[in-house]
């Protein structure tokens, strides 16, 4: 049970603070898989600590995601670091809270309705195609940073009409701005953070010139750009130019680099369970291949359905949530939580819970069947999407561009992984094998 009405009795979690100052931040950042692990099994799902700068609470399971969704907007109100307030920019939906927050999230959604979607996949598919016939041609290639470019891609072309491929320098661009977001924020000439800044601005001015493009020639709205435009709240008020701007650059972010990581981990786990990879094509073959992959035809792949939920369980892109600040201090789980502390949630733990997941070590997308519905018995016990007011806006997005995919490349090719790579994640800031999935690429036979 929670409450908001602290008990003078209660006790704060059981852990530590580490070091003055530093607290335990260079141990979380040195193996945040493994800090976590430690306390989870010394502590339990919900102790205290001290990360960048504060003092923190983590909370891991379905109960603890509740929780934090049920008082989002509340009693936790969303905080980010430097990095993120500079690069993202004072506009962006990532840094916004409260009214502010719901009403941008609207206005911002529309980009992302089904009749706006429908008319993604065709696009989506036309790359797909043309990405899987170059992996074709190279034969042996390192999936991720493959898998950067075709998701930086379809990002860019349905954000805002412009082809990275056609266009190398914008890569470069968005490459060195989106490296600032994790590293320290002291600005001196070469720093990282110092050419994210640069870029930024560069990126801004780039999206200036399309915004101009877009007002004196106006489009049939067939991506972000053009939607967000004309977008209006409820009072008919439209997006600032400085709205538009922040907010399509986070959805770069969010609408590439997750989607990098989960594609990834796809491609890693099919490969390393064939019986699992032949249902997916048995599942194909039955639907007759159909030639146009629009929703309503991806619906029917149910079984790639459960395929990509179990992905996204055992191999979730995020690790944990961003940090909450306590504006009112609580409880929860019969200990204290402070007001001014952060607390965040862990997702790899939640979807470990082995009181919901049978054998929740093993990769069975046959637990999300409608049969079994593992993840039904408790709320929030399936979170690679976050939940409550921040659930991640480009959600349906990411699944239909994960989904397409998936069909369009076990129809017609099969890969191997290239023995004697190191498979071992790294978490941040997206999970990834070390070595970047490297593959032997080819077309069935």
């Amino acid at each position: 049970m929670t409450s908001l009405l602290t008990q003078p009795t209660l006790p704060l979690p059981p852990g530590r603070f580490g070091l003055p100052l530093i607290g335990e931040s260079v141990s979380y950042l040195r193996d945040p898989v493994g800090f976590i692990a430690k306390r989870q099994q010394q502590y339990g799902n919900i102790f205290k600590t001290h990360l960048f700068g504060h003092p923190t609470i983590a909370l891991i399971g379905a109960d603890a995601a509740r929780f934090l969704f049920s008082n989002d907007g509340q009693n936790l109100e969303m905080t980010n670091t430097p990095n993120f307030e500079i690069l993202l920019g004072v506009k962006s939906i990532g840094v916004q809270t409260g009214t502010a927050h719901q009403i941008l999230r609207r206005q911002l959604f529309q980009a992302f309705q089904p009749r706006a979607l429908e008319n993604y996949a065709a696009t989506m598919e036309a790359i797909t195609y043309r990405y899987l016939q170059k992996w074709e041609q190279m034969g042996t290639l390192t999936w991720y940073e493959e898998l950067k470019k075709y998701t930086l891609d379809i990002a860019y072309r349905l954000f805002v009409g412009v082809s990275t491929e056609d266009d190398e320098s914008l890569e470069k661009v968005y490459e060195a701005w989106s490296e600032g977001l994790l590293t320290i924020p002291v600005r001196f000439p070469g720093s990282k953070f110092d050419k994210a800044v640069r870029a930024r601005s560069e990126l801004l001015a780039r999206f200036d010139r399309l915004i101009d493009k877009r007002q004196q020639h106006p489009s049939s709205g067939q991506d972000v750009l053009s939607i967000l435009l004309v977008a209006k709240d409820e009072a008919g008020n439209a997006l600032s130019r400085a709205d538009i701007k922040d907010n399509i650059l986070g959805m770069l972010i969010a609408g590439h680099e997750t989607l990098t990581s989960a594609l990834t981990s796809l491609c890693q786990l099919l490969a390393q369970h064939p019986n699992v990879l032949e249902a997916v094509r048995e599942e194909q073959a039955k639907l007759g291949f159909p030639k146009q992959l629009k929703p309503d035809t991806l619906k029917q792949m149910t079984y790639l359905e459960q395929v990509l939920k179990e992905v996204l369980r055992l191999l979730p892109p995020v690790v944990r949530s961003g940090s909450r600040k306590v504006l009112q201090s609580c409880e929860f789980g019969g200990y204290s939580i402070p007001q001014t502390w952060d607390v965040y949630y862990q997702i790899p733990e939640t979807h470990q819970d082995s009181e919901i997941y049978t054998h929740p070590e093993l990769f069975d997308p046959n637990r999300f069947s409608p049969e079994r519905s593992e993840d039904k018995q408790k709320i929030f016990s399936h979170i690679p999407f976050g939940g409550g007011i921040r659930e991640c806006l480009g959600k349906e997005f990411a699944r239909l561009e994960m989904k397409l995919f998936a069909a369009l490349l076990v129809r017609d090719y099969a890969w191997e992984l290239v023995p004697e790579q190191n498979l071992e994640r790294t978490v941040l800031p997206f999970s990834r094998p070390r070595d970047g999935l490297k593959v032997k690429f080819s077309r069935r036979i």
